[in-house]
């Protein structure tokens, strides 16, 4: 009788499924149809060509193509067996280089120098500033002065949007003598792709391993890999999914010296993009999950160290974000449209995570009623991004800029029928292929 009564609900959730995965695809469309047929007024006022991507049409091949489409062919056929067999260290260990391999792959679809090694070369990048920083605690101190513009000193774009997290990070790149956009786009891909591995990790602490191993076929074909190479962002989702995945390791040990890491990282995350505040929900979420809050004041005294650390070296979190949201309307934020963006940011979002995780998000709400720990982590990352999109502080470029929330989400295919992975997986990989060889991204 139960298995009689499973046939149903089965099919309520696949008709679910493609109802959720019409509605993003109308979505999508729309956001690309609707520029192009307003008025070119309007259509300028977006500030973005490919709207919702940022970036312009260009349809092209490149050295990374025929590696793209053998990787993806890959992972689609042998992906899911083989994160069902191998061993826990060694799927960690193959998830990170299947992913730098596909992510470095969708970059070099636009060519070494345009698709990777010069990307971190537009004056309005970090590395534009890093020569002029020659004493890392003046710049601290005077970090908040230069971030409004129209001034002689103002920082450039990106060092300007950020706290000084960010900007130090490329410092201290080039101080040990990493110095150079090959160097830092190298240093963000490899460190942007161990996000793959902390998310298998946060769901192994969580109790669900085998969520784990049914996800990290679709985490290494992330569509979210052509922002990954190259982009800060990268480096920043990285941070943030091993401060959730130490948390997490942190809440089953009951260990206060991992508590404290991850709130350390918790702090470093918040110094390198204001908007990843939001992050405080996934890690409730990872408590919640783990049915503890004894790690929660050890992590937000390892946090408030990191607080201390940047107040007493002259930088003070809330200054700098009010300058940031008056920097933010200084700029092109005012013209652009937030009637258009508000649902653009989501359809790009659609663009970052893929049809498949949108079919299987409608899968989330059974799991969360039932207390499944990667759909209450997976719920929290939605929230983060509703509510980073209501706030209107993010018109566009949010397919990089929340990279760090969607990661999670690129995780819930885990809840998709197995049967049903290498449809799926092929899903994934033809919309990313399709995406890298019509438009030339900015990031």
């Amino acid at each position: 009788m139960h298995d009689l009564d499973q046939i149903p609900r089965e099919r309520t959730a696949r008709r679910a499924e493609l109802v959720a995965v019409g509605a993003a695809i109308v979505l999508v469309a729309a956001a690309f149809i609707v520029p192009r047929i307003a008025g070119e007024q309007w259509r300028l006022s977006l500030y973005a060509a490919a709207a919702p991507i940022f970036g312009s049409w260009l349809p092209h091949i490149g050295w990374g193509t025929v590696p793209a489409i053998v990787l993806a062919a890959a992972v689609v056929v042998a992906g899911p067996a083989a994160a069902a067999r191998l061993s826990w260290p060694r799927l960690l260990v193959t998830g990170y280089v299947a992913a730098v391999g596909w992510a470095l792959s969708l970059a070099l679809v636009d060519g070494w120098r345009r698709g990777f090694a010069e990307r971190f070369t537009d004056p309005n990048e970090y590395l534009h500033e890093v020569p002029g920083v020659t004493d890392i605690p003046a710049m601290l101190r005077g970090f908040a002065d230069r971030i409004l513009d129209f001034q002689p000193d103002s920082w450039t774009t990106h060092v300007s949007g950020h706290p000084p997290g960010a900007l130090l990070f490329f410092v201290l790149l080039d101080r040990v003598g990493l110095g150079g956009p090959t160097p830092a786009a190298l240093a963000c891909l490899l460190i942007g792709c161990s996000a793959i591995p902390a998310v298998a990790v946060a769901f192994d602490a969580l109790g669900v391993r085998e969520h784990a191993r049914a996800a990290l076929p679709y985490l290494v074909l992330a569509p979210a890999a052509l922002w990954i190479a190259v982009s800060a962002d990268a480096m920043f989702m990285a941070v943030a999914a091993w401060a959730v995945a130490i948390l997490a390791v942190a809440a089953r040990r009951a260990s206060a010296p991992l508590a404290v890491a991850a709130g350390v990282l918790f702090g470093l995350t918040v110094f390198l993009n204001y908007g990843l505040v939001l992050m405080a929900l996934p890690a409730v979420a990872v408590l919640i999950a783990g049915k503890t809050m004894r790690p929660l004041g050890y992590a937000l005294a390892g946090a408030a160290a990191v607080v201390a650390a940047f107040a007493l070296a002259g930088f003070w979190w809330l200054d700098g974000y009010h300058l940031v949201v008056e920097r933010y309307y200084q700029g092109i934020a005012t013209t652009r449209p937030f009637a258009y963006w508000w649902w653009g940011n989501l359809a790009a979002t659609v663009c970052a995570i893929g049809l498949a995780s949108v079919a299987a998000l409608t899968r989330v709400p059974a799991r969360l009623r039932a207390g499944d720990p990667a759909a209450i982590l997976i719920t929290a990352a939605l929230c983060a991004v509703l509510l980073a999109d209501a706030s209107g502080l993010s018109k566009a470029e949010t397919e990089r800029i929340w990279l760090p929330f969607d990661i999670w989400l690129l995780a819930a295919p885990a809840f998709l029928p197995r049967p049903a992975a290498r449809i799926w997986l092929t899903v994934q990989a033809a919309g990313t292929l399709l995406l890298v060889h019509l438009l030339l991204t900015n990031w």
